[in-house]
């Protein structure tokens, strides 16, 4: 088969598996994931408080993906992937071999997630010149006590420089890289929406209003905002819960796992603490976990049981009226 069908053979392959699978409930897959999500780096710079890393909570060990692992993730999937995200948990620019995993992802589209303190001119001309496809950059405030409720330890002076930085570097460079500001609506920013709004416009670059996910049940009703449709949570039985039907499907499962920084393969991105671990890169083939027993009996409990899986039960798939 020519490489250049590859792709999107594999993609029709993909989605045509999830939907027998999500109708005969029979889990069944029979391409390679379309897109995979690789965590280079578990630490970060920040503390905040409804993240696993930032919030210390997290159980598994801190480390860096060895660039090895990660050229020979490639050297098996790239024929495959319609996209490659260089984040998870953590701030993946903290890693030291940080634009060799950019320059090695050169020909697939790859998009960056970071908390901005890092882009510096010369970073950002790198950026721009690097093929990156798109960078997410998270401004949540439009001053610093709005912006510091929920980023610990952030300045957010230094992140707006940031921003200015990429946007100077992509007009300089005549990049087609998309720069996209992520901001998280909480009741310590909603007011500022108008503003980020502006900010956004002024400079030519997407804006992303998101709900926020709160992993603390006793913290939801201190961070949820006034504006309804901004609001992940409800309250039902005395506590809160997701405003989600929690369908008996999930399209993540089927096309995009993730890879932590020491080579563990996980379902989808909302296992943050690597609670269901599929396999072993360093002992075993991509392919070889992906249509393994491990996946197939994950897939098995998603078509039929998923609101008795923990994380699927804080998870977007199947919000409802809820900008995620």
């Amino acid at each position: 088969m020519a490489v250049s069908f590859v792709k999107p053979v594999n993609l029709l392959l993909s989605g045509y598996s999830y939907l027998q699978s999500s109708v005969s409930r029979k889990p069944g897959v029979w391409g390679m994931p379309a897109a995979i999500s690789t965590e280079l780096t578990n630490h970060c710079n920040l503390n905040c408080p409804e993240c696993s890393s930032g919030s210390g909570i997290m159980g598994r060990k801190r480390g860096f993906m060895d660039i090895g692992l990660f050229r020979d993730i490639l050297a098996e999937m790239k024929p495959y992937l319609c996209n490659i995200n260089l984040y998870f948990q953590g701030e993946p620019m903290l890693h030291p071999l940080f634009f060799s995993f950019l320059e090695s992802a050169r020909g697939i589209r790859t998009t960056v997630s970071t908390n901005g303190h890092y882009l510096t001119a010369e970073n950002s001309d790198y950026l721009a010149g690097s093929g990156l496809g798109r960078l997410i950059v998270s401004v949540d405030g439009m001053d610093q006590a709005a912006y510091a409720s929920y980023r610990k330890n952030g300045e957010l002076d230094r992140v707006i420089a940031g921003v200015n930085n990429v946007v100077a570097a992509r007009k300089k460079l005549n990049s087609s890289m998309t720069i996209e500001i992520q901001f998280l609506v909480n009741r310590y920013n909603e007011h500022q929406i108008g503003q980020v709004r502006q900010f956004a416009k002024e400079r030519g670059i997407r804006l992303r209003l998101k709900s926020m996910q709160v992993i603390n049940e006793e913290s939801i009703q201190g961070w949820m905002p006034e504006i309804e449709k901004f609001r992940r949570y409800e309250k039902g039985d005395g506590k809160y819960i997701i405003k989600s039907t929690l369908p008996d499907n999930c399209r993540r499962i089927w096309f995009n796992p993730v890879v932590t920084w020491d080579g563990k393969v996980l379902p989808c991105c909302f296992d943050k603490n690597a609670d269901h671990v599929m396999g072993d890169l360093k002992k075993t083939s991509f392919r070889a976990i992906w249509h393994g027993a491990e996946f197939d009996k994950f897939r098995h409990r998603i078509l039929n049981n998923r609101s008795g899986i923990d994380m699927c039960r804080n998870c977007t798939e199947g919000l409802k009226g809820v900008k995620t």
